[in-house]
């Protein structure tokens, strides 16, 4: 649906080629999170933990290649000294870093390979008009108006795009609070379009699993912006109204700012230093700037820790079904699997110089993830039914780079004999 929102207003208002309106199923496979799309090359680029290209897709969605090992081929990549803090996005590139942009960078590449065709381009300038195709679907105000595509479709077809909230997920949530913690929720969306997913994913009672509600919170720039640059403001009929000069009590607002928010929690806990832990699936506007400007505890919900399990044969199972765990069962369904064109999201294989053996790097995605989560786990799911007290083994615990992930970390990240051995 989101590939199709962007594709329809690219044809149909700005003219590009018709073909990019019809998708190849087998196409989605180029998506990967992790990737950067340097704007002005039109290229796709997977980055090693030091800026190294690991691998590129330098036009022609086939044409995904690995960087060789002679000397001139393996380099790093331009921006990478300006990237590396998270802090902003350029105009030179852009971070694919979540599942709602992703079919976005299928799009981008589409673009390119059809402006090769056509016109041979050495540089590009599409990236204006798909900003003006995020902008058409998702303003604030196309809810309402039953503008652009996305909407419109979700509106009319909720179940076919959202599934509902486990029920060991909401006797969470719900255990949280009974024993006094504070919930928020923290969403870039506006209200109107929170209400609806919501409502369908928690049922009409969700604003009573939370104490505070944030919408149209437009993060990152809520943890870095001050007050006077983003002050919160009360709603009425999904209408934003006048600034606040503060955050007196807990309800529900619109914009703001994480420095005011802190303020009333410290009001509400009673406490001069309370400890917040958020809980985020994007690393560019959720768990880096939590992490740098509130240096708040962050959890990093990492859905390609799904894909990574080991799957038994349906007719090598050995247990009944009611016996086995989350986290056993039959492949997982996509967009879980690893990208045959890309591979893995945490590692890669750098070719070794001369005659010197591969070596095996991580990913610049995946030393993000141990630099700034306190741990990262696949689901809320998967901890809904530990006691509120259990201790997890933190990143930050000896340095570890996998010490954080639980249940366990990737295969990918482990020696060869271990990997093996996990089911």
């Amino acid at each position: 649906l989101i590939y199709d929102s962007f594709a329809q207003y690219l044809v149909t208002e700005k003219g590009y080629d018709k073909d990019l309106l019809t998708l190849a199923p087998d196409s989605l496979d180029f998506c990967c999170k992790g990737l950067v799309l340097d704007i002005e090359e039109g290229n796709f680029l997977k980055l090693a933990e030091d800026g190294t290209v690991l691998s590129e897709c330098p036009h022609t969605i086939e044409n995904i290649r690995a960087i060789q090992s002679d000397c001139v081929s393996r380099r790093e990549w331009k921006h990478f000294n300006t990237v590396s803090g998270m802090v902003s996005r350029s105009a030179k590139y852009y971070l694919y870093d979540n599942y709602f942009d992703l079919p976005g960078a299928l799009l981008c590449a589409r673009v390119v390979d059809s402006l090769d065709q056509h016109d041979g381009q050495k540089k590009y300038d599409f990236w204006k008009d798909m900003v003006a195709a995020i902008q058409h679907n998702y303003k604030i105000s196309a809810f309402k108006e039953d503008c652009g595509t996305y909407f419109p479709e979700v509106k009319n077809h909720p179940d076919k795009y959202l599934q509902r909230c486990p029920e060991s997920v909401k006797k969470w949530l719900k255990q949280l609070k009974s024993a006094g913690k504070i919930l928020l929720l923290i969403t870039s969306s506006h209200s109107d379009y929170c209400r609806l997913l919501c409502e369908h994913i928690l049922g009409n009672d969700f604003e009573e699993y939370f104490d505070i509600v944030i919408t149209n919170a437009l993060k990152p720039g809520f943890f870095s912006h001050t007050p006077n640059q983003r002050p919160f403001r009360t709603l009425e009929n999904d209408e934003e109204q006048e600034a606040l000069l503060s955050l007196d009590k807990p309800g529900w607002y619109s914009q703001g700012n994480a420095i005011q928010l802190y303020e009333l929690l410290k009001k509400m806990t009673g406490k001069l230093d309370p400890k917040v832990v958020y809980f985020g699936d994007s690393m560019h506007s959720d768990i880096f700037p939590a992490h740098h400007y509130s240096n708040w505890e962050t959890v990093f919900i990492l859905e390609e820790l799904l894909g990574d399990k080991v799957t038994v044969p349906a007719e090598a199972e050995s247990e009944p079904l009611e016996k086995k765990g989350k986290y056993e069962g039959d492949e997982p369904k996509a967009p879980y699997f690893v990208s045959k064109q890309w591979g893995s999201f945490f590692v890669d294989r750098l070719p070794g110089l001369e005659n010197a053996e591969e070596t095996l790097v991580r990913t610049w995605s995946c030393k993000c993830i141990s630099t700034y989560s306190t741990i990262a786990i696949p689901s809320l799911e998967a901890i809904a039914d530990l006691p509120l007290d259990y201790r997890f083994t933190r990143f930050s615990s000896n340095s570890s780079a996998t010490a954080g992930y639980y249940p366990s970390p990737p295969r990918a990240l482990l020696p060869n004999e271990e990997s093996v051995t996990m089911k």
